[in-house]
């Protein structure tokens, strides 16, 4: 046996499930993209890296490419000579230069492997870069340490956002003042049409929210032969009073573990999680909570699109019916389809996080658990695409479902695949659309039935090649 038809058997699969040393195409990013992508949701806001070009370098190829637009960020450039004596030389020269240059209102500075394994201290070399007069005293420069080698663009996503509302919000706490607004914070979804979705839904709700953090304009900006370097669509004023807010909702739980703690602790506001609320009955739940926090009805033109989304959903439930699935993804995404699909018909088979934890492989098991039918759904943490290229040749499913970078072994599986999450760089406009909201359940609907169809038309012969699909 050659090793071409090797690798797609059952005892292969079994030593590539036993290896522990080597990771082959995680289903995760680096914490310092997350910083990168949760700074560009703020006004005037300019990402900046403590560490290597290179690494600066890369996360921003990788939000271009997915996303198709330019993203402005910046390094103070260490190299060898800073991996020996610090890289306290380099941020002060740094942030005079971004200051002087970029002209931003807000630095929100992240670090890379190198500064944290010299051990480098952001908020010391702040302080001493004001004292050199590189920025001046009363210039925000926010930061959070989002070291590589540990926890993935998620937990970077956090500390960035967690950073910037310290930052912005000191001496801003008005105790027992609240000024009426709901906290919304979408999580790591590079889908930013779902936060146009979520202001869209508050505006027919007649909710007063401050979204943490708004990049839908960031990575989705008009081409008007002008460019603007900054799109962030959270001002920093509202950044400030956000912790005068009565409540917070987080949509992806595993996105903004930190920032909803301390909102919910040291600002005692009511806090409501999600994880990613995609299908008609998870977005219920979370309107109904809103309506709950709030006070406000869910108005007719809302009920209206539901019930769009509910006929759609009748329609479509035949090419869903039976399927099996394999996704893989962030912890709140694979939650969000997993409930999506079994609310479809749908039965997901292969479930791998990269990322995941143990609270989220209990979370998926019992939401399994709970379908009337006995889904016999698996979760594989700390799993990677090489995990699930064995699953897909071995245990056979009908579709994957993940970004881009799953492409291969659908290919070799023999399956269709759509894409969702990030990055999705062989398809165009996929950030456009949304996934969350009835909206959003239209579109996954159309997505995933679609290319069943087109898969059936694909294999069919002539006496099968049918009109009526």
């Amino acid at each position: 046996m050659n090793v071409a038809e090797w690798i797609n058997t059952a005892e292969y699969r079994d030593l590539n499930f036993a290896r522990k040393a080597l990771v082959i195409n995680p289903t995760k990013a680096c914490q310092p993209l997350g910083s990168f992508f949760c700074a560009a949701g703020f006004e005037g806001t300019l990402p900046y890296e403590h560490g290597s070009q290179g690494c600066a370098a890369y996360f921003r190829n990788n939000l271009s490419r997915h996303f198709r637009e330019p993203f402005p960020a910046v390094s103070d450039s260490m190299t060898e000579d800073a991996a020996v004596f610090g890289g306290r030389a380099n941020m002060i020269e740094g942030l005079k230069n971004a200051y002087e240059i970029y002209k931003p209102k807000m630095i929100a500075m992240c670090t890379s492997c190198m500064a944290e394994v010299i051990g480098d201290d952001l908020k010391a070399f702040i302080s001493n870069a004001r004292d050199a007069g590189s920025i001046p005293e009363d210039f925000p420069v926010s930061f959070a340490h989002t070291p590589s080698f540990i926890g993935s663009h998620l937990t970077g996503y956090d500390s960035m956002l967690s950073g910037i509302i310290e930052t912005m919000s000191a001496g801003k706490f008005n105790n027992g003042w609240r000024n009426g607004k709901l906290n919304i914070i979408p999580g790591f979804d590079a889908h930013i049409e779902n936060i146009r979705e979520i202001r869209r839904y508050m505006g027919l709700m007649g909710v007063d929210c401050t979204v943490l953090a708004d990049n839908s304009t960031s990575f989705d900006s008009p081409l008007t032969g002008e460019y603007k370097m900054y799109n962030g669509g959270t001002t920093l004023a509202e950044a400030a009073d956000c912790v005068n807010a009565a409540a917070v909702v987080s949509m992806q739980a595993y996105a903004a573990p930190k920032t909803v703690g301390m909102l919910k602790t040291k600002y005692s506001q009511q806090a409501a999680e999600f994880n990613y609320p995609l299908g008609i009955g998870a977005f219920d739940t979370f309107l109904v909570k809103v309506s709950e926090i709030t006070g406000k009805p869910v108005p007719e033109a809302i009920k209206r699109e539901r019930g769009l989304a509910v006929d759609a959903a009748t329609d479509a439930h035949p090419y869903f019916h039976g399927k099996r699935f394999s996704l893989f993804g962030d912890p709140d995404t694979m939650l969000g389809l997993v409930r999506f699909l079994m609310e479809m018909g749908g039965e997901p088979v292969h479930i791998v996080s990269t990322n995941g934890t143990r609270k989220f492989a209990k979370e998926m098991e019992a939401l399994l658990a709970s379908s009337p039918y006995g889904m016999s759904g698996q979760v594989h943490n700390g799993r990677d695409l090489w995990h699930m290229r064995s699953l897909l040749m071995t245990e056979p499913v009908d579709m994957l479902i993940g970004n881009s970078h799953g492409k291969y072994a659908a290919r070799d599986a023999g399956i269709p695949h759509i894409r969702i999450g990030f990055p999705i760089v062989d398809r165009v406009n996929m950030h456009r659309y949304a996934t969350i909201g009835y909206k959003g359940v239209l579109n996954l609907i159309t997505w995933i039935a679609n290319a069943f169809m087109d898969e059936t038309d694909r294999k069919s012969d002539d006496p099968h090649f049918e009109l009526l699909r």
